[in-house]
């Protein structure tokens, strides 16, 4: 499902005009955008949490060579399914 399908779906199932659909999710989506660079956590009631977590700088290797290299420290996007949803995919 892309971004485009969860406009359709808003427009077909809340009969909002296609332009106000697309204006809904793009805001929905900013404001998770905006709320996850900084650092805070969404929790979205019976579908899951998303949390940025840090991951620290290791010593890794190049695959192709074999030569080691440092990764470098980054911040990651993680997402954990409610049981609700869990529950819903496994029915």
């Amino acid at each position: 499902m892309t971004k485009i399908d969860i406009i359709q779906n808003v427009h077909e199932k809340l009969g909002f005009p296609k332009k106000n659909s697309a204006e809904i999710v793009e805001s929905v989506f900013d404001i998770i955008k905006d709320s996850l660079a900084r650092g805070e956590k969404i929790k979205i009631s019976g579908f899951g949490n998303f949390l940025v977590k840090e991951k620290k700088s290791r010593r890794g290797r190049n695959p192709q060579t074999g030569a080691e290299i440092e990764i470098s420290s980054r911040r990651v996007l993680t997402f954990k399914s409610s049981q609700v949803l869990r529950k819903a995919l496994n029915d």
